[in-house]
């Protein structure tokens, strides 16, 4: 299914499941490809961000994999191995693991949480080019419309 060849008729008969679902994973691969280029992967950000106390994290405690993946359980995807990804972030010293298998986040890892996140709106603006901030706002409306349809509820 390609839009460049579709009229809006066609377009209004479109399932809007396919839609949403391609653009997920297009969204997801360029945000982690750009990532990739500054030389850290989604996970390893998310896991920074669930152990800062600035951030995601409620109390800024250690917390277990096992914790982790809870935590970022409507998030991560299959592929994502908090094991490896924690791993590298041990090493650059950006996380240490305690006695009891929890892992904490270091005072180098929030500056790099602080730094990483510095890339955000570099790449929110390579994928919002072209599209103004009305559209997209109506875009989010009509994707909360077709969730609450469905019988779900938004996060």
């Amino acid at each position: 299914m390609t839009t460049h060849r579709m009229t809006d008729a066609e377009l209004a008969g479109q399932p809007a499941a396919y839609w949403t679902g391609v653009a997920h994973e297009a969204l997801i691969a360029f945000t982690r490809a750009r990532q990739a280029e500054k030389g850290y992967t989604q996970p390893q950000f998310w896991l920074l961000r669930n152990l800062s106390a600035t951030d995601l994290s409620p109390d800024g405690e250690g917390m277990t994999l096992d914790g982790l993946r809870e935590a970022m359980s409507s998030y991560i995807r299959p592929e994502d191995d908090l094991a490896a990804e924690s791993a590298v972030l041990v090493e650059r010293g950006w996380l240490r693991r305690d006695t009891d298998d929890r892992l904490w986040l270091t005072a180098e890892g929030e500056q790099a949480r602080v730094d990483l996140a510095r890339n955000a709106p570099a790449i929110r603006a390579a994928l919002h080019e072209g599209i103004d901030d009305a559209d997209y706002v109506t875009t989010l409306k009509v994707l909360g419309r077709l969730i609450r349809n469905a019988g779900a509820t938004m996060p």
